[in-house]
């Protein structure tokens, strides 16, 4: 191996890996490509290999690889695929692999995720419900392994630059009274509640300021996304839910803030791109080039802000309750909603109806503890069926 870094891109075929594949790109004296992985998007994939010439790459199934090794080969790549969870999880742990970029959307990453963290890697987290699921156990994991944990969330990257660096140490400790945790209000923010009825998928994926899959932008429409990034910054900044407090800033402009004990507040300001959070952390702690355009303060001219509304948006207040009640409760949440999303996106319910179906998910299975990956996944079976069951009685 060279000395460059070597990078593994879990979901590189999705928004926030094409976007870490582009910082990449810029930096050839810095970093190469050590594997990437798809999903369904095969030919971008195919195509992405032939750009980055990786070591390995990864499919869901066997003869998806099959396919992929034979076009790999006519284009005179030696790249090796390799299948599934297995093969994911391979590629996050090998022994030469400095950094993993962990962008798999939902629950799918969270195996390859915690691989990686138990090789005692540099992983750069996108894949927020790899936390939601396993808060405990997954920072147990962190802190046992030695990893390296930097978030990718263009909200949790703004938190961490706008943090002391010994904010491990508790919040209370360095002077931090709360976060607060910035959303634009997605595409629904002023829309008449009786028109939310009859919103469409593409409507809902429409976000007025960022370009992302269509499952986060599902999300991000009914701010499950921002009820999620909640509890993925408890996590990862030690903070209980009371102390992180949820602002809409449609401009998107300021990525998040933290709120000193002195009065003091800092922000992380910049462009909605992904790729400065992306290069904040594959750098870390230096700063590199991201590509993206300097700030035009001129140009936005005003920066706004609201509290959210509750009645507009019940998702997020289903996921401070769960975040309030931990244990399997957030496993629940997630899983209900990866399901609520799926048919809404398959047109099978309303848009109102992905937040009916996660509280009656929620308020069907008692919350439990969870003291193994076990468990944790117990509580989304359990929450998949019952989230479905929901779906073949009441969907209409």
């Amino acid at each position: 191996m060279s000395g460059l870094q070597q990078v593994t891109v879990l979901g590189a075929t999705g928004s926030v890996g094409l976007s870490t594949l582009d910082v990449i790109a810029r930096h050839p004296d810095r970093y190469q490509v050590f594997a990437l992985t798809g999903f369904t998007r095969l030919r971008e994939l195919l195509a992405l290999c032939v750009r980055h010439s990786p070591r390995f790459a990864v499919v869901p199934e066997a003869a998806q690889a099959r396919g992929l090794q034979e076009d790999l080969r006519a284009a005179g790549l030696t790249t090796q695929v390799l299948v599934g969870e297995a093969g994911l999880c391979q590629v996050a742990a090998d022994a030469d692999v400095d950094t993993v970029v962990a962008a798999i959307v939902g629950a799918a990453g969270l195996r390859p995720t915690l691989a990686a963290v138990d090789a005692g890697k540099k992983i750069l987290l996108a894949n927020k419900e790899a936390l939601v699921m396993s808060g405990a156990l997954f920072m147990q994991a962190v802190r046992k392994s030695g990893a390296v944990l930097l978030p990718l969330d263009s909200e949790h990257n703004a938190i961490f630059q706008c943090m002391p660096g010994d904010f491990a140490r508790g919040l209370s400790q360095v002077g931090v009274r709360r976060i607060l945790l910035t959303a634009s209000g997605g595409p629904f923010r002023q829309t008449p509640l009786t028109e939310l009825e009859h919103v469409s998928p593409d409507q809902a994926c429409a976000h007025p300021n960022w370009s992302m899959g269509r499952k986060i932008s599902v999300d991000s429409a009914s701010m499950m996304n921002k009820g999620l990034e909640l509890i993925e910054a408890c996590w990862l900044f030690d903070a209980r839910p009371d102390q992180v407090q949820v602002v809409i800033h449609p401009q998107s402009v300021i990525h998040s803030l933290v709120d000193y004990v002195d009065g003091s507040v800092l922000a992380q300001l910049g462009n909605p791109d992904m790729r400065t959070p992306i290069a904040n952390a594959l750098a870390w702690p230096e700063r590199i080039d991201s590509g993206v355009a300097p700030l035009d303060l001129f140009a936005i001219a005003r920066l706004d802000f609201e509290a959210p509304d509750e009645q507009r948006f019940p998702c997020l207040r289903l996921a401070r309750q769960a975040a309030e009640a931990g244990n399997s409760a957030p496993a629940m949440l997630n899983a209900a909603n990866e399901v609520a999303v799926a048919a809404f996106l398959e047109r099978r319910i309303r848009f109102p109806q992905i937040a009916s179906i996660i509280e009656d998910v929620l308020n069907l299975e008692p919350v439990v503890a969870v003291n193994d990956l076990g468990a944790v996944f117990e509580a989304d079976t359990k929450a998949r069926a019952l989230a479905r069951q929901w779906l073949d009685r009441d969907a209409r």
